[in-house]
């Protein structure tokens, strides 16, 4: 399929072939919701934490005598059922982690991909080339693209200082490496905008081709 390329000023300067593989498939549902589960479920931290009868402070000798008071019968204060006692069932420190296939993790980015170039979510510029590192500048290209009023993720083939300063600052921007695509920053995301030079390897990364990462200058 082919996309239109525009410039930062919002011209149009060409056409670039989209992969069908990648951005033109029927969306897998069944492996986009596992693919959110796990990826939920791994962003836990596992460390929330109760203590047991048998860690709380206190209760070592028995209230009363077995017999004899008419009061039921007690052997601590820190029972569960005591004020101060101990928790019942409560949570202790765990992983969440949850492992998924790295062919399921390709096909779900592949399905979220596709989903937003059949919704007209994804646009393809020319360069993200920037006079300065302003985030005044940026958010004027943003405005010319349509995409100012909405979460964007900009995806670049290499590392730029001066667009992540120049973003910083903008809560609903989100400046991504082919390498870092996060699969629920995509479904989130109301525009995903791509440089010139970034489709390629983000093509030959979710089809398992191989990709050497640009290092930063």
């Amino acid at each position: 399929m082919d996309v239109d390329v525009r410039d930062l000023s919002g011209g149009n300067v060409g056409s670039l072939t989209l992969d069908e593989r990648v951005f033109g498939i029927e969306p897998n549902r069944a492996v986009l919701h596992q693919a959110v589960v796990a990826h939920l479920a791994n962003m836990r931290q596992g460390t929330s934490e109760t203590k047991t009868r048998g860690r709380v402070a206190g209760g070592g000798r028995k209230p009363w005598r077995q017999k004899g008071t008419g009061r039921a019968r007690q052997g601590s204060t820190r029972a569960p059922h005591w004020r101060g006692g101990g928790v019942v069932f409560g949570p202790h420190p765990r992983s969440y982690h949850q492992r998924l296939p790295r062919k399921m993790r390709r096909l779900a980015l592949r399905s979220a991909l596709s989903d937003k170039v059949a919704s007209g979510a994804v646009m393809v510029v020319d360069s993200f080339t920037l006079a300065a590192p302003r985030t005044k500048d940026l958010l004027g290209v943003l405005k010319v693209l349509g995409v100012a009023d909405v979460d964007a993720i900009l995806v670049l083939s290499s590392v730029d200082d001066s667009m992540r300063k120049a973003s910083g600052n903008l809560a609903n921007v989100h400046v991504a490496l082919p390498n870092g695509l996060s699969l629920l920053d995509v479904l989130q995301a109301g525009a995903v905008v791509f440089a010139r030079d970034a489709v390629e390897p983000v093509t030959k990364l979710l089809l398992g081709e191989e990709y050497q990462p640009v290092a930063a200058a």
